[in-house]
């Protein structure tokens, strides 16, 4: 029935990775940001270390959206794929109980191959299926689409269907890695099978076995903003649950108030971690009583270095792909060649950009590249928090600026900031070229982070869990400019690695804003650009200590060779 994943051993236990969204590849839109990229460069690390995994997620025939700019506003449209020309349709069906109906669910087979020859399946949960309602059929279409309703079925599917249909497929699982709440009701479902029936257990009632399913469950959690935790009202979660576990079972796991998908994956996971070591130090702040340690995120070599650096690194750093440990000996290419091979991804991205607003570019000039989530605790406006002071700093060291990012649907914040950027590229004119990118994707990602000379990334502090865009910029070789949040408090390395902006504690948040802008205008007006227009060799230093610093060891390998040490053979 399932002849697809005969070329995989059926018998031998696996981690079962859950995540809402997980980026395959840039044509296949499953993904919305930095957690399906990253859960992608996981799957993408397991492969080619031959780690037993098999990813679990939701086909998202739709996608996420695709971005369109008009007149500086965002527009979204339907970013719809066709599972059938990347994946195989699987034969098994699985139902899940979802209010007064029963919900069919079937499932697509995407391989992940790695560059030694193993490979990691990946499930894409379907319930566009003739036995299913029309409603129920577009529950797996919309990436976070929909209202509070369409979520929880969203995550009834992933979490409770994607366990079933891992059983109806034959695979055998040793833990679950929850990758981000969205997950958690993966563990109900493993209540439920845990479970002794009231003749078994002598009481009345089933009897839930907690610890044999906390022995099972890995959780991570990415986000140290209170807003990005799924919760549910009990009204809705007791419609649709129904009687798949009781309300004072639910209630204790998951919160008295309502649902809390962050607080039921803690309650229900022996292993819990954060994404960076502040982030942790976050988390627990956040949920006190629970235990969060540390596992920083990283990305994958191959995936996430440019064309002309996998070159290089081929011929100065063999084996670099598979141990990009071996990056830390940088030292070894000499400087011409690393400029060279910048150079050729620098000219990539400028003529994606020329080729979009044929504006002439100039090569000569250093770029700055900010593109992440557009929402308002990024910041992706404090570049421009003084707009006189940017022209001056323009004027004794030119430089250009390239932007791109999506906002939520439904974030008007992130918006309107998309808006505003427009406008100050227009009000900036001449004086410091801006450009933004549209429709944010995978492959735009990959030109931006080799083809900018400098990233930024100010977010406002402690609110950046990880932010894996600045460790695939080091990766090329491109220094950071950032807030020290995240990643970039292990990373950064003033002069060495890239620079730091902000540091000291001030009053309130409007203080907090004037005083980062002032320190990255200084930064470029001091550091930065100097550095770059009058020392060739000084510059490349950096962008040495930037790959031998930080890309050889904030890598999806490291990370999932720590995920297996410290979470998966416990």
């Amino acid at each position: 029935m399932n002849q697809p994943l005969e070329a995989f051993n059926m018998r031998e236990p696996r981690i079962a990775y859950f995540s809402m969204e997980i980026a395959l590849r840039s044509e296949i839109p499953t993904y919305s940001g930095g957690l399906g990229v990253l859960a992608g460069d996981a799957m993408r690390s397991a492969s080619d270390l031959d780690l037993p995994m098999v990813g679990v997620t939701l086909v998202s025939r739709a996608g996420y959206f695709r971005q369109e700019i008009v007149d500086g506003r965002q527009l979204e449209r339907p970013d719809i794929w066709q599972p059938e020309q990347w994946a195989q349709r699987l034969g098994a069906k699985i139902s899940v109980q979802v209010g007064a109906r029963e919900l069919w669910v079937a499932a697509w087979l995407y391989e992940i191959h790695g560059q030694r020859g193993a490979s990691v399946p990946v499930l894409l949960l379907d319930t566009d299926l003739p036995e299913n309602e029309p409603e129920d059929r577009e529950l797996t279409h919309h990436l976070y689409g929909g209202d509070e309703a369409y979520r929880m079925k969203q995550e009834m599917v992933l979490g409770i269907g994607g366990v079933r249909m891992l059983g109806a497929l034959g695979f055998s699982i040793r833990k679950y890695h929850l990758n981000e709440g969205h997950a958690a009701l993966l563990a109900l479902e493993l209540l439920r099978r845990f479970a002794r029936s009231p003749q078994e257990a002598g009481t009345p009632e089933l009897q839930f076995d907690v610890p044999a399913v906390r022995e099972r469950c890995v959780f991570t959690t990415h986000t140290p903003v209170e807003a990005g935790h799924d919760k549910f009202s009990y009204e809705l979660a007791d419609r649709l649950l129904g009687p798949f576990i009781g309300a004072k079972e639910l209630r204790q796991l998951a919160g008295q108030g309502e649902l809390n998908m962050t607080r039921l994956a803690l309650n229900l996971s022996e292993c819990v971690n954060g994404v960076t070591p502040r982030h942790a130090e976050v988390s627990r702040k956040m949920f006190p009583g629970y235990q969060v340690h540390a596992i920083t995120n990283g990305v994958h070599p191959w995936t996430w270095a440019c064309d002309s650096l996998r070159r290089l690194f081929d011929a100065f750093l063999p084996r670099w792909s598979h141990e990009p440990e071996l990056l830390a000996r940088a030292d070894l290419i000499p400087d011409e060649e690393l400029r060279r091979a910048h150079a050729v991804a620098k000219l990539a991205l400028l003529h994606r950009i020329q080729g979009r607003d044929g504006l002439s570019i100039n090569t000569s000039l250093p770029v700055l590249g900010f593109a992440r989530r557009m929402t308002p605790y990024k910041r992706a406006d404090l570049l421009f928090f003084d707009i006189d002071r940017l022209r001056a700093i323009a004027r004794e060291h030119p430089f250009q600026i390239v932007l791109a990012g999506k906002a939520h649907p439904r974030d008007l914040g992130g918006k309107q900031i998309i808006e505003r950027l427009h406008a100050w590229a227009r009000e900036l004119g001449g004086a410091v070229p801006v450009h933004f990118l549209p429709n944010y994707d995978m492959e735009t990602a990959r030109l931006l982070v080799s083809g900018v000379d400098v990233w930024l990334n100010t977010p406002l502090s402690p609110l950046e869990a990880s932010g894996t865009s600045g460790m695939k910029a080091a990766l090329n070789g491109v220094p950071n400019l950032s807030v020290l949040d995240g990643w970039w408090l292990e990373g950064c390395i003033e002069g060495v690695t890239g620079w730091a902006v902000g540091g000291e504690t001030v009053a309130d948040e409007a203080d907090v804003h004037a005083r980062d802008a002032a320190s990255l205008y200084l930064k470029l007006d001091q550091k930065v650009l100097p550095l770059y227009h009058e020392s060739a060799a000084g510059w490349t230093a950096v962008m040495k200590g930037a790959i031998a610093r930080n890309g050889a060891y904030f890598s999806s390998h490291r990370m999932m060779k720590q995920y297996a040490v410290e979470a998966y053979l416990h």
